[in-house]
């Protein structure tokens, strides 16, 4: 019933403007949920995102699709878990994997993504910051349905000294304009950068050039700035009382309030569908990172640290003010409902993980308790959510050994905290996560433990059904592919000679033992 109503509504609403709805999906790297004031964090240092929030509607419950950068982005971009798009790797179990710039892949040519769905209806698209999804030609923005582009391929790790590893390149449209570290500064030594303020003005840039071409507009904005090494600029340089991290979380959050000034300056502010939230959980790891809250863990994990994600939506006009939602909802529900508010489709010769939740934003209590979420690492389903339950199939939080674990520093939780890959597919393990948001205190046996799985167990057979896994992008790296010579770097006269080919399997960045090249 709510998504046949919410069809309904989002047809007659999209037929009463007088233009097809604009949509900004401003993507985080790395931010905690306990990140923003609203969402509880000491500091208040987010006023901007916290006033939309209380002019949009608060998500308690939004989660990624994956616990790292990569497989999250391809997700939200494809609506369709990293099992399915191939953003993942087989190499070895239940590990996590992403783009380094020796990794040599991307996403599937034959996965269609959301700007190339959303062209096909009119719109004009531009991403600026993070793309992750591979950054050989035909993987980057332009070749996968953007009409511009500004910023990088891979993250803004480095510097590098050109010889055995090139600084990673930033893109203006389909030509590299220069470097990270030597051409756009990053101080690491300071955390200072004016990066983020490009990325402000190219945003408000599009918004304006858009607006006066009178044509609708589909902006990613995804700065890196709260992914280490973090930065912020010189207005922001030491102002947070949480440190370097702090400074980049309050840049972002002074981003997001000019954007939102700007289309109420011109006045398009109830015609704009926005959202804010993160493509992980805050990489606690780091202990100078952000904040995941009440939550079990960090980055890289699938625990609620992991997975669970700041979000606000914000529509004036139509997502009514000062809202809370518990709906379970992810970034794949972004594929599906921008496509919903522009009036388009999605593909119907596959599996589409995202669903529309308009009828969510329109009314926020109108929540689908039998909506579930998957919780992937690499090449396993380790967990599945249906409604305050959590049940957990596998258990793996990192290598080592003792009682130390770097991913969920400070916390220590027997059973379920482990360095060793613990399957638990004969009978999973149990949270409630409405009372036991840190997963401390397992559910076993008795009548609760069986009525929950009662409910999720047909969920994860049909899951498991339907499931055909995607063809694993991200199994090989090779160093010859990384950025020595990439598209435009004759006409800024900085091409580096590019190493042969020596093509093996890997894990990230880190060639595993004993790989050949042969059958690569």
């Amino acid at each position: 019933m709510c998504w046949i109503w919410s069809v309904v509504t989002c047809a007659l609403f999209v037929q009463a403007q007088s233009t097809q709805p604009n949509i900004i999906l401003m993507l985080m790297d790395d931010m905690g949920w306990g990140d923003i004031g609203v969402n509880g964090n000491w500091a208040k240092e987010t006023p901007n995102i916290d006033k939309m929030a209380a002019e949009g509607l608060l998500f308690t419950d939004f989660y990624s699709a994956a616990p790292i950068c990569s497989p999250a982005r391809a997700s939200l971009m494809t609506g369709r878990l990293p099992i399915r798009n191939g953003f993942y790797t087989s190499n070895v179990h239940l590990e996590n994997a992403y783009t380094p710039q020796n990794n040599v892949g991307g996403i599937n040519e034959t996965e269609i993504l959301l700007p190339e769905l959303l062209k096909e209806v009119g719109y004009k698209s531009k991403i600026i910051g993070k793309w992750h999804l591979g950054h050989q030609v035909q993987y980057l923005p332009l070749s996968r349905g953007f009409d511009e582009f500004f910023g990088s391929g891979n993250c803004h790790f480095g510097p590098y000294n050109d010889v055995n590893k090139p600084n990673i390149p930033v893109y203006k449209n389909d030509k590299m304009v220069g470097r990270y570290y030597t051409n756009f500064t990053i101080n690491k030594g300071t955390g200072q950068s004016e990066i983020s303020q490009i990325f402000l003005r190219e945003g408000l840039e599009f918004i304006e050039a858009q607006h006066s071409a009178d044509t609708p507009f589909f902006l990613y904005w995804t700065p890196d700035a709260t992914h280490d090494p973090y930065y912020a600029s010189s207005q922001f340089y030491k102002k947070s009382i949480r440190g370097r991290y702090g400074d980049a979380v309050m840049e972002m959050d002074y981003a997001v309030g000019v954007i939102l000034q700007k289309l109420k300056d011109l006045e398009i502010q109830n015609n704009t569908f926005v959202f804010f939230t993160s493509d992980n959980g805050a990489a606690t790891y780091r202990k100078t990172g952000g904040n995941n809250g009440p939550f079990l863990c960090g980055k890289l994990t699938t625990y609620e640290g992991g997975m669970r994600e700041p979000a606000v939506a914000w529509w004036p006009g139509t997502i009514p003010g000062g809202k809370v939602t518990h709906q379970l909802a992810s970034l794949m529900d972004l594929f599906t409902t921008s496509l919903s508010i522009a009036g388009a489709t999605p593909p119907d010769d596959r599996i589409i993980d995202g669903s529309d939740i308009m009828h969510v934003l329109v009314n926020s209590s109108d929540v689908d308790v039998e909506k579930p979420i998957f919780y992937y690492r690499g090449n396993e389903m380790m967990a599945v959510r249906l409604g305050s339950y959590k049940a957990n199939y596998w258990f793996y939080t990192q290598g080592g050994s003792g009682n130390k674990f770097n991913y969920c520093p400070g916390q220590y939780i027997e059973n379920v905290l482990t360095h060793e890959k613990v399957n638990h597919t004969a009978e999973p393990v149990l949270f409630h996560l409405g009372r036991d948001p840190g997963e401390k205190y397992p559910i076993y046996h008795g009548s609760e433990y069986q009525d929950a799985m009662k409910r999720i167990g047909p969920v994860v057979e049909e899951h498991k059904a339907r499931l055909v896994p995607g063809y694993p992008s991200l199994n090989h790296c090779d160093n010859a592919i990384q950025n020595w010579a990439p598209p435009g770097c004759e006409e800024i006269d900085y091409c580096l000679p590019v190493p042969a080919s020596n093509p093996q399997l890997c894990l990230g960045s880190i060639i595993l033992k004993g790989s050949r090249k042969s059958g690569i």
